[in-house]
């Protein structure tokens, strides 16, 4: 088959939806399919990887996106060569699969990643959530009405979706990672960043940015510090340099700061040695629909410390491969304690996780995905086909019929 995916940001941008795609372009290649990237802007950049498709974009600012409302015209009948299309964000891409590819029946998947309603409380503070989540509720159910799949990779957003007013049938599909990496990784030394081997590592990874609630984070983590003099917490990731500064900020005023290192971004190559090198797995985000952090983390057998809520809280199963807390500080920070001071709970939960993690595996989750693209195939072939026999059979009779009146 040839697939398109459509995506409103691509490398050199990371992002989970980034990771996503990169990983399940690779995997169906391997499985013999031509896979396709469409997305905006960076004209420029010179990617690792073949059929990475470039329209122009304007750049929104430094979040890695661009706004465009078309595709260059090779694009566009590039795009209308596809088997089948995937499209990963609904407003811009989505809007153009509609446009591009519905008049050519090929069947569009949709996959939605994120929770709109949160991104719009964290970017636009000032608008009321009624009028964001209204909304949603206007675009939304005619956007998945119109695709021939929706996809969401947990139970939990599905239900959001339900809330948001969509109708349409949702089915259910976990996004992968290739588990290999982290479940075979040596660790990074501790010395080589300052720690000492008796130190109890939490680490998050992840972009810095606003919707992952860090400064909740660092504050809970704070509260232990306090308690478990050998706690440490690693951050690691990049984000835009403005709110990189905001929590930089903020760690300079923590009564703990000496305990708390922010490392910034790394190659995406040597996240599982520095996920082995750590014990625990930490995140305080709310805005997630399947984290492939938290699912990295648990193939590198780190327990998991998150809050009960869409994503998370679908993946980690609270008390045996982690622990979930209300969105609570006190709740948050008593069970994070807990976990950094029973070494033998972090060594169960640290097997649970990584036999959990298997579920997510790349080859699994991306054969489950090809089946759907088949299934949708398979089901426009034989419209087409009925509609040819149809059309045959309306020109037998008309021709059999001007025969008869001559």
């Amino acid at each position: 088959m040839r697939i398109g995916m459509m995506v409103d940001s691509y490398k050199p941008y990371t992002s989970g939806v980034t990771n996503y795609v990169e990983l399940n372009k690779s995997r169906l290649e391997k499985m013999g399919h031509e896979i396709f990237i469409f997305t905006f802007g960076d004209l420029d950049y010179r990617d690792d990887e073949p059929n990475v498709v470039r329209s122009p974009g304007l750049p929104l600012a430094d979040t890695g996106f661009y706004l465009s409302m078309s595709y260059s015209r090779e694009a566009k009948k590039l795009l209308q060569s596809m088997d089948v299309v995937h499209v990963h964000h609904p407003f811009l891409s989505g809007r153009l699969a509609l446009r591009y590819c519905r008049p050519h029946k090929i069947p569009i998947v949709y996959t939605n990643h994120t929770r709109y309603d949160l991104y719009a409380q964290a970017y636009l503070p000032l608008m009321p959530d009624k009028v964001s989540v209204g909304l949603l509720q206007a675009y939304m159910p005619p956007f998945c009405k119109e695709v021939d799949l929706v996809v969401t990779p947990s139970a939990g957003m599905a239900r959001v979706l339900r809330e948001l007013k969509v109708e349409s049938p949702i089915e259910i599909l976990p996004n992968g990672v290739d588990l290999s990496a982290f479940k075979n990784a040596q660790a990074l030394s501790r010395e080589s960043l300052g720690y000492a081997n008796d130190d109890i590592l939490a680490v998050y990874a992840g972009r810095i940015a606003p919707e992952k609630n860090l400064p909740f984070l660092i504050q809970a983590f704070n509260g232990v510090a306090a308690a478990v003099p050998n706690a440490k917490l690693l951050i690691v990731g990049g984000g835009s340099q403005q709110y990189k500064e905001e929590i930089q900020e903020l760690l300079a005023e923590q009564t703990r700061a000496d305990c708390i290192r922010l490392i910034g971004k790394i190659p995406y190559a040597q996240l599982p040695a520095h996920l082995a090198m750590c014990d625990i797995f930490a995140t305080a985000s709310v805005s997630e629909v399947h984290p492939l952090s938290v699912i990295e983390a648990m193939g590198a057998s780190l327990p998991v410390m998150g809050i009960d809520s869409v994503g998370v809280g679908d993946i980690v199963e609270d008390g045996i491969s982690g622990f979930l807390a209300e969105d609570d500080l006190a709740s948050f920070a008593a069970k994070l304690a807990r976990l950094f001071l029973d070494a033998d709970l972090r060594r169960q939960m640290s097997r649970s996780a990584a036999e959990a993690s298997s579920a997510y595996a790349i080859e699994r989750t991306a054969a489950l995905m090809c089946e759907q693209y088949e299934r949708l195939v398979n089901a426009e072939e034989k419209r087409k086909d009925a509609l040819h026999v149809r059309l045959h059979d309306i020109l037998e009779r008309f021709l059999h019929n001007s025969h008869d009146d001559a």
